[in-house]
């Protein structure tokens, strides 16, 4: 990854108010996952991993409802661009930051809250949202 994008480093939860620790994220999976490290909640299950080789959390701070929605929206979206689908992932994104009405660089389901999350998977359920034209994208962010 020749670039990457900047979140916050967590060191408060936001979901208890508990301190945040960067960590090994074995306490997490049973065993060293990925690049091993994540930011923490040293009171509840919200955890971000971590862009391997540095610091930077690769998101927000979730809790399991928000890994969830997360998890559904890729499912619905990585079709798209994945094993030779009909366009490049930075073309998808482009195009679901449109329908979104935010930037490109603002587009990751890492960075959403619940409310974006929720909308994206609105969005994503269409199988028609990567036409995304201006009146679709109008008509989605009604």
């Amino acid at each position: 990854m020749s670039k990457i994008d900047y979140y916050p480093i967590p060191t408060i939860c936001c979901y208890c108010v508990s301190p945040v620790i960067f960590t090994g994220n074995e306490a997490i999976y049973g065993r060293k996952y990925g690049n091993g490290m994540c930011y923490k909640c040293t009171s509840c299950d919200s955890y971000v991993s971590v862009h391997s080789g540095t610091k930077i959390p690769m998101g927000r701070l979730a809790n399991q409802e928000l890994r969830d929605l997360k998890v559904q929206c890729h499912a619905l979206f990585d079709p798209l661009w994945k094993n030779k689908g009909p366009i490049r992932r930075d073309q998808a994104y482009v195009w679901l930051a449109e329908v979104l009405g935010i930037t490109q660089c603002e587009c990751h389901f890492g960075w959403f809250d619940k409310p974006m999350l929720l909308r994206c998977l609105n969005i994503l359920q269409d199988e028609n949202w990567h036409e995304a034209t201006s009146e679709y994208s109008e008509r989605m962010a009604a």
